[in-house]
């Protein structure tokens, strides 16, 4: 695994605990299919939370956030509903789409930041 991926791949530990922490519960990481890939896929009250995870180190030039626009949310419908035709469709509570966003600073423990709905 290269820098980047390792640096991704931390990202994502540190999402997934901080979802658990929020009282989710993580179903699965790194979903792939033919279309594309889900960070994480989890439960929140009865809803399905498909979550995109972006990680940078401070001092980058643009925000994690400013990583998931129009084209991102569209994809993760996209591959939501492929998650959803394999796995039975969508649950009492509906689907929602987040992301969480991690910076890495030069010290001291990652920035999480968690939008919830975000089409």
């Amino acid at each position: 695994m290269n820098a980047r991926g390792a640096l991704g791949r931390y990202g994502e530990d540190v999402a997934a605990r901080t979802l658990a922490e929020a009282g989710m519960t993580v179903l699965e990481r790194n979903w792939r299919c033919r279309d594309g890939e889900i960070d994480i896929v989890a439960l929140d009250a009865g809803a399905l939370v498909v979550c995109e995870v972006k990680t940078r180190r401070e001092g980058g030039c643009e925000h994690p956030m400013a990583a998931v626009g129009p084209d991102k949310t569209e994809r993760l419908r996209w591959l939501a509903e492929r998650w959803l035709e394999r796995h039975g469709g969508p649950p009492p509570g509906g689907v929602r789409i987040d992301v969480v966003g991690v910076v890495l600073p030069r010290r001291g423990a990652p920035v999480v930041e968690h939008v919830r709905g975000v089409t």
